[in-house]
């Protein structure tokens, strides 16, 4: 599937965390592939994995309730898929994931944080993964 199967069109430009906040001009979503990209209003363009976005999920599932200290590293992703994209008032999407995983609430400033810190954030999810001796594998 190319990236026609998900409305190109997303909200009108808007304060949803700060005035300078950069906003999503443009979402495309590439099952076959299994990522997702975005532009945003500063420039910046996104190509992210539907594992790294499964894996560094918003829901508290993955992140905990009690900060950084209690996130749950999530194995054996590699192969997700994702199904559906839906739409959050004017501020996020959510993200359904084929193997039911749709909790995660992704806020445009949490998208854009997710492609400006991608590389950081997967060395250290490879480490996480290493050093408990789980894979991306099922």
């Amino acid at each position: 599937m190319s990236g026609d199967d998900f409305p190109k069109s997303v909200p009108d430009g808007g304060s949803y965390e700060a005035d300078t906040a950069p906003w999503p001009t443009e979402l495309r979503v590439f099952k076959g592939d299994g990522r997702l990209e975005v532009d945003f209003s500063d420039g910046k363009h996104y190509s992210l994995p539907a594992e790294y976005l499964r894996v560094e999920s918003p829901s508290a599932e993955v992140m905990g309730h009690g900060g950084p200290a209690t996130k749950k590293i999530v194995s054996g992703r590699r192969h997700v898929k994702i199904v559906e994209v839906e739409p959050v008032g004017n501020y996020a999407i959510r993200i359904v994931f084929d193997d039911r995983h749709d909790t995660g609430i992704y806020s445009w400033a949490y998208l854009h944080e997710l492609g400006e810190t991608q590389s950081e954030r997967w060395s250290a999810y490879l480490a996480a993964l290493l050093y408990r001796g789980l894979s991306r594998d099922p």
